[in-house]
């Protein structure tokens, strides 16, 4: 039986409000040390937002200023600005195969879960890595990421 997106799926995941600022998206990123945070909006899904996204906006406005101004930026300036939308998602009973492949059209890390617009988890380019190596899922390290939970 080929494995499903659910049976790979961490059990929580950390998201941001579209309101958030960088600022606040770094500190979460670092902190928590996760990579990947579908953003939402009155608990549904509005897009992504990725260690990418971050640099690609401090790269873009930051060059040649200190780590001071950079934060006063970083501060100013809400992640649906530089959010990737709209979001690229999945299904639960999509087979792991099917979303490596989308991963891979698109050239992202990460692909929200989605069943009738509600938003389940997420699935890293980790957690499709793990599963076609025959590891069993890291839902101990799931648990870690938690900093801020669902619908945050």
């Amino acid at each position: 039986m080929r494995a499903r997106v659910r049976d790979i799926m961490p059990d929580h995941m950390v998201t941001i409000s579209e309101s958030d600022t960088l600022s606040t998206v770094e500190d979460i990123m670092t902190l928590g040390r996760v990579r990947h945070m579908p953003v939402v909006h009155g608990g549904k899904l509005v897009g992504g937002g990725s260690a990418r996204d971050l640099l690609r906006a401090s790269l873009s406005n930051l060059s040649g200023i200190d780590a001071g101004q950079r934060r006063a930026f970083l501060h100013g300036v809400e992640i649906a600005r530089v959010m990737s939308t709209p979001p690229i998602v999945v299904g639960p009973d999509a087979s792991v195969e099917e979303a490596a492949r989308v991963m891979a059209e698109h050239k992202i890390g990460c692909l929200p879960v989605v069943l009738r617009e509600e938003l389940l988890g997420i699935i890293t380019e980790t957690d499709v890595l793990r599963c076609f190596a025959g590891l069993p899922p890291n839902r101990d390290l799931a648990r870690t990421r938690a900093v801020r939970g669902v619908g945050a």
